[in-house]
């Protein structure tokens, strides 16, 4: 049994040696079998077009931290200035990155900067998955099927008028 260990951990020690290793980092398999779970990592808000558009010159900071959320970056330094940056990776997709920047003037907005924000609707497009494994078909089953699935609860009787000594009560205001 012992005679087996040095040849196991040898073969660990071969391992970092694989061209196939590097690719792990970008998510795809390791030895062509395995594929480490990788977590979705979102950050920052999403700003989109039609968010930006409400966003108006000379809104105060209240205005716009109520619109787009708190800021990801407040510079001591640059106090008239916000960065709203959002990134999101995940496996099997691009890295997404969006930088949207908010100059204030005193306690108004002088100006947002923004560059190729997407829509509501191509963001949405851009981050959801394909559903895999799923049916377009629905389950066809046999006379002999449909015979041995459960019969579903009678419906419930309706209620009948509640039975009892009927009593009147004064009215609560005089």
């Amino acid at each position: 049994m012992l005679a087996w260990l040095p040849l196991a951990l040898g073969g660990c020690a071969y391992l970092p040696a694989l061209p196939a290793l590097p690719s792990l980092q970008s998510g795809e398999s390791f030895l062509g079998v395995i594929t480490p779970y990788r977590m979705d990592i979102v950050q920052g808000n999403v700003v989109t077009q039609e968010l930006a558009a409400k966003v108006q010159p000379g809104m105060t900071r209240a205005q716009v931290r109520d619109l787009l959320g708190s800021p990801m970056l407040t510079d001591p330094f640059h106090a008239d200035r916000w960065d709203y940056i959002f990134t999101i990776k995940r496996q099997g997709t691009q890295p997404q990155r969006s930088d949207v920047v908010a100059h204030f003037k005193g306690d108004r907005l002088e100006r947002l900067d923004a560059k190729d924000l997407p829509t509501e609707r191509d963001f949405v497009a851009s981050i959801s998955r394909p559903l895999t494994g799923s049916r377009s078909v629905p389950i066809a089953l046999t006379a002999d099927q449909i015979k041995a699935l459960p019969k579903p609860p009678a419906p419930a009787p309706e209620p009948s008028a509640p039975m009892g000594a009927v009593r009147s009560y004064p009215p609560l205001e005089p």
